[in-house]
């Protein structure tokens, strides 16, 4: 089957108004060859459009007319209408392969699809990148692109990300990616003794020297479970480490900031708590360009907290209630809420359990990565009040199941109180503990 062929149209879009139909495969856009999603959506972006289809009756061509960007409202087999691309790596610092069996095969793919680097911001190494599609994305000019460096010295690299035919061609590619003012986002997962101290600062200074294009960096300490038997020796940054990761990142940053205008760097909340250091204040994150990567996501979650309190009733009453989170961000949470409820002038019932990761290991303190066995075997008996608020990003995206496949019901039955989940949002956590 075509990977390209029309499994939908849908109804009062402009490719259903023009008389596309479902069955027909979408062979070019305004004469250009439609090979999956990246051309599909960049070629589809314009208000005029000629689409060249063939079916078992031969070929033929649809002109239609639409907004600029407009959906055409077309559907294929797969989102990419190709398959999705596996990581052609072996990282010593891989997730996936501290995964534990039993779990749904979804959890063990390894995605580096730049495809989905445009279109969902996953990180990809570059390692996967043929020539032909280099090219088509500074041809396109299809920015941002978000890239998982680690190092930029080519040894380095090539250890790191266990690659020693393309591990090391990530400086090169990035080159080649800002002359053609490609916008890059990226990210560094430091590992002790390895892509830290000289590494990193090589890797800092590499990067900015592609400012603007590079436009930003997060440093995250690596990610450690109770599953690496048989995988690279490994172990967590110690606090007096990470302090140390810390103070090179921000000392370069603010060097980066006099000269550049802009910080460039940013360790994650994750280092600054393992460090048990104070967060970086609001104006320390500019854009807050890398939320996705745990950079600054506690203290924007106090600024939308504090905005929102700023304009809510005095005296709110509240029912009892609790959260539960992960071990590393307990503290700064029930600091913030507190201090909420201080502007609002309104007593708060409620407490603040931190779930201790059995599942994957004591090391994992996140509630990114919490199970609903954890939360289940931790709360249950708990003084849990009226409901249970729990952080949205313990669930699968855009469902209500956890990484154990409990499901969010379960673990409500077994509690015998609602857990609700919120987003990572100030304004939805203060909506959910003051119900306004």
């Amino acid at each position: 089957m075509s990977r390209t062929k029309i499994q939908s149209v849908a109804p009062g879009t402009p490719a259903h108004q023009a008389g596309v139909r479902p069955g027909e495969t979408l062979l070019a856009i305004n004469g250009h060859p439609i090979v999956d999603v990246l051309d599909y959506k960049y070629y589809a972006y314009d208000p005029e459009l000629v689409l060249q289809l063939r079916s078992e009756a031969g070929e033929r061509t649809v002109e239609l007319s639409k907004d600029v960007g407009e959906d055409l409202g077309l559907t294929f087999a797969t989102y990419l209408m190709d398959r999705a691309r596996s990581c052609a790596n072996k990282c010593v610092f891989c997730f996936v392969d501290q995964m534990p069996q039993g779990m749904r095969d979804t959890l063990y793919f390894k995605d580096d699809d730049a495809r989905l680097s445009f279109l969902m911001g996953n990180y990809i190494t570059l390692t996967n990148l043929s020539r032909r599609e280099l090219q088509r994305i500074c041809d396109l000019h299809i920015s941002p692109i978000n890239i998982s460096v680690h190092a930029t010295d080519p040894a380095v690299r090539r250890l790191l990300l266990g690659n020693q035919r393309r591990g090391g061609e990530c400086l090169e590619i990035m080159e080649q990616f800002a002359r053609a003012g490609i916008v890059m986002n990226c990210q560094i997962v430091a590992c002790p003794g390895l892509n830290d101290g000289g590494v990193l600062q090589r890797s800092m200074e590499d990067l900015a020297a592609l400012y603007p294009q590079v436009k930003s960096v997060s440093v995250v300490p690596v990610g450690l479970t109770r599953y690496r038997k048989g995988l690279y020796p490994l172990r967590p940054y110690t606090v007096d480490e990470a302090r140390e990761v810390v103070g090179q990142v921000e000392a370069y940053g603010a060097r980066c900031l006099g000269e550049k205008g802009s910080r460039i760097f940013w360790c994650s909340d994750e280092f600054y708590l393992q460090g048990e250091l104070p967060l970086p204040e609001d104006a320390f994150y500019e854009a807050y360009t890398q939320l996705e990567n745990g950079v600054g996501m506690l203290r924007l979650l106090e600024v939308e907290l504090n905005g929102a309190a700023l304009g809510a009733p005095q005296n709110i009453p509240v029912a009892p209630f609790s959260i539960a989170t992960g071990v590393a961000a307990a503290p700064f949470l029930r600091e913030i809420i507190d201090r909420a409820a201080a502007k609002c002038h309104t007593k708060l019932d409620y407490q603040i359990y931190p779930i201790v990761n059995h599942f994957f290991g004591e090391t994992i303190t996140v509630a990114g990565l919490l199970t609903g066995q954890d939360l289940l075997a931790q709360l249950r008996g708990k003084d849990l009040g009226t409901r249970v608020l729990l952080p949205q990003n313990t669930l699968r995206h855009g469902e209500t199941v956890f990484l154990d496949d409990m499901t969010l019901e379960e673990l409500s039955q077994g509690l015998g109180v609602p857990v609700v989940p919120v987003n990572q949002d100030g304004f939805d956590l203060f909506e959910a503990v003051f119900g306004v």
